[in-house]
C-alpha cells in the first residue's frame, strides 16, 4: 500500500501575527518541507498592516478573523500543487499568537461539522462569527477592565498566584470583559470563544477543539494549580463564561481525527489526528526541546527568557504557564525591554561601533567587573519598571560615568545578573545538569555568550531556532502520537539536531558572581525606591 511505503510525517503549524506557516517534519525529526502565507503581502484584500489593523485610538489592535481562515486556504492549496503527498501525515498540532481570541457565532459549531469539500473554507464561513475583527496580543485597551478583574479577586499579587500573571491589557480575560462590556449583542450571540490556537485547531477538527492548559494560561482566567478555570475571575469578566470557553485540557491531548473534509479536499488519511494546539511562546519551548531546570534566552530587539519551572512562586512580573510537554511542571516567561538596540548604542558609545571592539573591551577585563555595577534603561524596562542609566562603584557609589572597557562589561553583566534575578524570582534555580540555549542575534557573539555561561553558572548552547514555534508543534504532534503524557517529551525528541556547545563557565565564576549578585539586586531596589520617591 502507497500509505505503508511513504515515511512517517507530522505538520506542525504557526498562525502568527504576520504569517500562516506550516512544517513537515519526518521520523527521524528532519524538517523536509516547509511553506508560509503573509499576511500583508499574500492576502493584501484584508488591508493588514504587519498582520493587523491598529485603530484611531493607537491603544486597539485587532486582525480580521477570515483573514486566518483565507491563509489557510491558501496554504493548502499551495502544498497541494507542489505535490505534497498529505496521505502520509499521520499527525499534526500547531501554535497560535498568544492572548488573541475568537467568538463563533451561535450556529457555527453546524457548520463546522458540516463543512462540503467542493467550497474553500473562507467561502463556508463567512457568517459564523459575531466579532469579525478580533482583538490579539498588541492591543492595549483594557487598562480598566484590569483593574477590575485584579479588584474582584483580592490585588494583583492575588491574581498572579492564581493564574500565573498579575492582570495585563493583552491577556483574553480582560479583552472578554471588554466585549462583553462594550458589545453585549456580539456576546450573546457567541456560542464558543477560542484562542487563536484552539481556533485554528477547531479549523482542522471541523468541531469545536478545547484550549490547552498552557496557551490557556495566558488568559488570566485559569487556575494553574488545578488547571481548571478560576470561578472567581470568569464572575469578574462576563456571565455565561465557563460554558463559552468549555473544559481546558492538557497540552498533549490528540482531541480527535481529522476533518473528513480535508480527506475528501486534499488527501489526508482519516487516521490523521489534531493534537491539541498551543501558544507560540509554549510551542517554542517544545521547538527548542528544554528540559527540567532548562534556560532560553532569546537575545533580540528585546530579550526574552524562557524557564522549565518545577515549583513557580507567581510575582508581579513575568507570566507563569503550565508547561506543554510536561502537565506537572510549569514554564514562566520573563521579558526585558532594553535588548540589543541598548547593546548596540553602548557599542556605538564605547566601542567604535564595531563588535569586534565590543568582544574585546569584554576580553580583557576581568569577571565581576572589579565589583563596578550598571543599570542601562534608555527606554522604560518592564523588568523591572525603571528607566534611566545609573553606574556604580564597588563601593555602591552612584558613579556619572565608567572607562569604556569598563561600560561594555558592565552592560552585558548587569543585563544578565538581571536576568538571573529575576528568573529565581518566579523560582527558578540552576540545577547541575541546567543546559542555557541562546538564541537571536547577539547569540553569534562568542564573548557575549561566556558572560552569560559565567554569570548563569551553567554552559550556553546555541541553535537554530527560525521555525522554533512550528517544529515545536511537530515536535508535539508526534509526542501526542505516543500517548502524550505516558512517554517524556524528552525520549520523542531525542533524534532532532542537538544544539552547539558555545560557551562553559570560567573557573571562580561562581564566586565571583555569588557576590555580585545580591549586591546588583539590593542597587536595583535602591533605583526603583528613589524613583518611585520623586515628585510626579
Amino acid at each position: 500500500m502507497a500509505e505503508r511505503s511513504a515515511p512517517r510525517c507530522c505538520l506542525g503549524w504557526d498562525f502568527s501575527t504576520q504569517q500562516v506557516k506550516v512544517v513537515a517534519v519526518d521520523a527521524e525529526l528532519n524538517v523536509f518541507y516547509e511553506d508560509s502565507v503573509n499576511f500583508d503581502r499574500d492576502l493584501p484584500e484584508f488591508g493588514t498592516q504587519g498582520g493587523v489593523h491598529v485603530h484611531q485610538d493607537g491603544l486597539t489592535v485587532t486582525s480580521p478573523v477570515l483573514m486566518w481562515v483565507q491563509a489557510l486556504d491558501s496554504i493548502l492549496e499551495k502544498m497541494k500543487t507542489s505535490g505534497f503527498d498529505f496521505s502520509r501525515v499521520l499527525a499534526l498540532s500547531g501554535a497560535g499568537q498568544q492572548h488573541g481570541s475568537i467568538y463563533w457565532k451561535a450556529g457555527a459549531r453546524q457548520v463546522l461539522t458540516s463543512l462540503s469539500p467542493d467550497l474553500p473554507l473562507c467561502e463556508q464561513l463567512q457568517a459564523c462569527f459575531s466579532i469579525g475583527d478580533c482583538p490579539v496580543w498588541m492591543d492595549s485597551s483594557t487598562t480598566t477592565q484590569c483593574h477590575q478583574l485584579e479588584a474582584a479577586v483580592g490585588g494583583a499579587q492575588a491574581l498572579s498566584d492564581l493564574t500565573g500573571s498579575r492582570a495585563y491589557e493583552r491577556f483574553t480575560g480582560n479583552q472578554i470583559a471588554k466585549i462583553y462590556q462594550q458589545n453585549p449583542e456580539a456576546y450573546s450571540h457567541t456560542e464558543r470563544i477560542s484562542l487563536v490556537s484552539s481556533f485554528a485547531a477547531s479549523l482542522f477538527l471541523g468541531s469545536y477543539c478545547p484550549i490547552d492548559y498552557s496557551d490557556g494560561s495566558g488568559m488570566n482566567l485559569l487556575h494553574i494549580q488545578d488547571k481548571v478555570w478560576s470561578q472567581a475571575c470568569l464572575h469578574a469578566c462576563a456571565p455565561h463564561l465557563e460554558e463559552k470557553l468549555g473544559p481546558p485540557v492538557p497540552s498533549c491531548s490528540v482531541t480527535g481525527a481529522i476533518s473528513c473534509y480535508y480527506v475528501q479536499r486534499y488527501g489526508f488519511s482519516p487516521e490523521c489526528k489534531v493534537v491539541a494546539f498551543t501558544g507560540d511562546n509554549p510551542a517554542s519551548l517544545a521547538g527548542m526541546r528544554l528540559e527540567e531546570g532548562d534556560i532560553a534566552v532569546s537575545l533580540g530587539t528585546s530579550d526574552t527568557l524562557f524557564l522549565w519551572l518545577q515549583e513557580p512562586t507567581p510575582a508581579l512580573e513575568g507570566h507563569i504557564f503550565c508547561n506543554p510537554v510536561d502537565p506537572q511542571h510549569y514554564m514562566a516567561l520573563l521579558c526585558f525591554k532594553n535588548g540589543s538596540l541598548m547593546r548596540e548604542k553602548i557599542r556605538d558609545e564605547s566601542a567604535s561601533c564595531s563588535w569586534s571592539e565590543f568582544s574585546k573591551a569584554l576580553q580583557c577585563t576581568e569577571m565581576g567587573n572589579g565589583g563596578n555595577l550598571g543599570f542601562y534603561f534608555d527606554v522604560m524596562e518592564i523588568t523591572p519598571e525603571m528607566i534611566g542609566r545609573h553606574r556604580f562603584s564597588a563601593e555602591n557609589r552612584e558613579v556619572s560615568a565608567f572607562p569604556k572597557d569598563v561600560e561594555v562589561r558592565a552592560l552585558i553583566e548587569g543585563q544578565f545578573l538581571a536576568k538571573r534575578i529575576h528568573a529565581e524570582g518566579l523560582g527558578y534555580r540552576v540545577m547541575p545538569r541546567t543546559k542555557i540555549l541562546a538564541t537571536g542575534g547577539a547569540s553569534c557573539n562568542r564573548d557575549i555568550l561566556q558572560v552569560l555561561a559565567d554569570v548563569f553558572g551553567a554552559p550556553v548552547y546555541v541553535t537554530d531556532t527560525a521555525n522554533s514555534a512550528c517544529v515545536g508543534s511537530a515536535y508535539r504532534a508526534f509526542h501526542g502520537l505516543a500517548a502524550g503524557t505516558d512517554v517524556p517529551f524528552s525520549e520523542v525528541v531525542k533524534l532532532a539536531p542537538s544544539p552547539r556547545l558555545a560557551a562553559t563557565p570560567s573557573p571562580g565564576a561562581s564566586q565571583v558572581y555569588a557576590a555580585l549578585l545580591p549586591r546588583y539586586a539590593q542597587l536595583e531596589q535602591r533605583i526603583l525606591s528613589q524613583s518611585r520617591g520623586l515628585p510626579e
